[in-house]
C-alpha cells in the first residue's frame, strides 16, 4: 500500500470504526468548484458507531445564489445575511475535520469544494483518508437503478426527511457508511484499497457506456451528462 506521508498517523492496520469519523456535506452555489462557492457545510463526527457532534454553519458566498439552488436546497440570500465567510470559518473547519477519517457522499465533489474554499482563504485542507458510501453503494447494491443519497437511504431504512440541507445530509451519510460496515474490510488500510479499485471500475464501465451511447448517435450533440458520474450536486439529488 502506497499512502501520503501525511496519513502517517492513521493506523492503516487498525479497524476504522474504531477510528473518529468526520462525515462532512456541503451545499454549493453550483457544480463547479473553481467557480461556485460554498453556502453550507455540515459536520457530523462519529465515534465508535454513534453520533459524538453535529455542526452545521450557514455561510456567505459573497456572491448570489441562482434560484434553482435556492429550490433545491430551500437556502436563501435573506437567510445567508450577516453570516461568516467561509475564510471566517477556516479554522474552525480545519479543526473538525483533522485527525478524523473523511467522509463524504460522493466525496470528489465535497473534497473539491472544501480544497478550493480552504486554498482562497489561504490554507491547504489537512491531507486524510477518505470514505465514500456512493463507492460502497454501488459496488454493493448493484442492481439498483439510482444510488443517490436518497434513495440508497430510504433502501437502509435511514430517514433523511430534510434531505439538501448539509448537517441533515452528513448525518444520513454517515448512517449508511455504518450500515454498509459488516460488507467492507474491516482494516482501514484494505477497506481504501478495496475502495480503490471499486471506484476505478465503476469510472472503468461509466466510460465505456458513455462511449457505447456516443458511438450509437448519428451526430454529435450538447449532452448534459457530466464527464464523470455524479461529479456534482445533482448526483446527491434523490
Amino acid at each position: 500500500m502506497c499512502y501520503l506521508s501525511t496519513m502517517l498517523s492513521f493506523d492503516l492496520s487498525a479497524p476504522w470504526r474504531e477510528m473518529p469519523l468526520a462525515v462532512v456535506d456541503v451545499e454549493t452555489t453550483g457544480f463547479d468548484a473553481n467557480e461556485c462557492r460554498v453556502i453550507e457545510v455540515g459536520i457530523v463526527r462519529f465515534e465508535r458507531g454513534q453520533i459524538a457532534e453535529r455542526w452545521g454553519q450557514l455561510i456567505d458566498p459573497g456572491c448570489e445564489i441562482p434560484q434553482k439552488i435556492t429550490e433545491i436546497t430551500g437556502i436563501t440570500a435573506e437567510m445567508l445575511q450577516g453570516k461568516p465567510s467561509f475564510r471566517d470559518l477556516k479554522w474552525e473547519i480545519y479543526g473538525r475535520l483533522r485527525d478524523r477519517i473523511l467522509v463524504a457522499y460522493n466525496a470528489p465533489f465535497d473534497r473539491g469544494f472544501l480544497d478550493a474554499e480552504m486554498r482562497r482563504s489561504g490554507i491547504s485542507l489537512p491531507e486524510l483518508p477518505m470514505l465514500d458510501p456512493l463507492v460502497w453503494a454501488r459496488q454493493l447494491m448493484p442492481r439498483e437503478r439510482s444510488h443517490r443519497l436518497g434513495r440508497v437511504a430510504d433502501k437502509l431504512g435511514v430517514d433523511l426527511s430534510q434531505a439538501h440541507r448539509a448537517e441533515h445530509d452528513a448525518e444520513a451519510t454517515g448512517k449508511v457508511l455504518l450500515r454498509f460496515a459488516d460488507k467492507v474490510p474491516a482494516q482501514l488500510g484494505n477497506l481504501l484499497d478495496e475502495q480503490s479499485k471499486w471506484r476505478s471500475a465503476q469510472e472503468a464501465a461509466f466510460a465505456e457506456r458513455r462511449a457505447a451511447r456516443a458511438a450509437n448517435q448519428p451526430t454529435a450533440v450538447p449532452s448534459s451528462e457530466p464527464a464523470t458520474p455524479d461529479t456534482n450536486q445533482a448526483g446527491l439529488f434523490g
